[in-house]
């Protein structure tokens, strides 16, 4: 690896940790020396990263920076296109959109090769339930109660066709080829229960607060979701 390309996997390294890193673990984990690793960052710095801390306290990557698309490698940028290609085609419109426009907005500010790379990948995904698949409304609702952590309350018809009404705190979102499962807390049952979405008959964002930060909720439903498979 190079110093420039060691440069970029310093900052993919500040970027996944949230918390101060000393110079002696990036340097263990791109195989330098300590005096190598300050060096580098103090070259990063002097380039304009946003970085925070000091030699013997840790380093952390201020919050907001982006890498322009340019330095992204030939092997990202496939990723980012298959990927957007395949949220493109699912039934969440919002997100199909949003991945659209995302992968339009990477093209405007890459150099011409790039550009022409990512037209030209010869990567598609392969979508079971055709083009023609009709949009899923209650998924935009979904993601905006998980932002917000608001509570929804559902009106929800099991497989033996019983109607119940209940409140809920959604985590999660699981896309499968032709349905969508919501994870979330069922206040009514007292426990994490799965719905699909196909099985929704009504949907709507209240004012309420979910009960618990859902970021610890999702590490309770992974818990629960552990202990049954196991």
């Amino acid at each position: 690896m190079d110093r420039t390309e060691r440069l970029f996997a310093v900052m993919d390294a500040l970027r996944r940790h949230r918390r101060p890193v000393t110079a002696a673990e990036l340097a263990a984990e791109q195989g330098v020396s300590v005096r190598t690793m300050y060096r580098d960052v103090q070259t990063l710095i002097g380039l304009g990263a946003p970085i925070e801390g000091e030699a013997g306290v840790g380093y952390v990557l201020r919050p907001g920076f982006f890498l322009p698309p340019l330095m992204f490698s030939l092997e990202e940028l496939e990723a980012l296109v298959l990927g957007a290609r395949w949220v493109g085609a699912q039934v969440d419109e919002g997100l199909a959109g949003a991945a659209k426009n995302a992968l339009a907005k990477i093209a405007t500010v890459s150099p011409r090769e790039l550009r022409d790379h990512m037209a030209d990948v010869g990567l598609w995904p392969v979508v079971l339930h055709g083009a023609g698949a009709a949009p899923v409304p209650v998924l935009s609702l979904v993601r905006q109660a998980m932002r917000k952590e608001r509570a929804l309350a559902l009106r929800y018809e099991d497989a033996s066709e019983r109607t119940t009404e209940r409140e809920i705190w959604p985590v999660q979102i699981a896309y499968y080829e032709g349905k969508q499962i919501v994870a979330a807390w069922c206040c009514l049952r007292a426990s994490f229960r799965h719905f699909r979405t196909d099985r929704i008959v009504s949907l709507a964002l209240t004012e309420k607060p979910y009960g618990e930060p859902r970021r610890t909720l999702v590490q309770a439903w992974i818990e629960a979701w552990e202990r049954e498979q196991s």
